[in-house]
């Protein structure tokens, strides 16, 4: 089975995220970039999904770079999910290594499509 993380400081939106990926994998959740490693130590998802801002600590640009820099982890799909749409941002986040970036508010839709195309691409 796929394993998709879904890593965000909102709990809400964790929630909305894990239920409505729920079709494509177990969905696990961690609210910070720390939780994040200390779940990625235990096992690596296929996918992660990676609020760019998280509070307090690692931001998700910073925690997408030292993931795809790892050798353990350098394979594993990343998308950034920001409400910061500039080109700019986007250029950041992939220049971060991120596979995706989607902007804020999104569509379930959308969404769903995004993951199941980096989970089968």
């Amino acid at each position: 089975m796929r394993r998709i993380l879904v890593v965000d400081d909102q709990p809400d939106l964790r929630l909305l995220i894990r239920l409505t990926l729920r079709s494509l994998g177990e969905v696990a959740q961690a609210s910070s970039a720390e939780a994040a490693l200390a779940q990625l130590a235990q096992a690596v998802p296929d996918l992660l999904i990676l609020d760019v801002w998280l509070g307090e600590g690692i931001s998700g640009l910073q925690l997408c770079r030292k993931l795809k820099d790892a050798p353990a982890t350098a394979g594993v799909k990343i998308m950034l999910l920001s409400a910061c749409g500039q080109q700019s941002d986007v250029a950041a986040g992939l220049a971060a290594g991120a596979d995706h970036y989607m902007v804020k508010p999104f569509s379930p839709e959308a969404l769903v499509e995004a993951a199941a195309g980096l989970l089968d691409g």
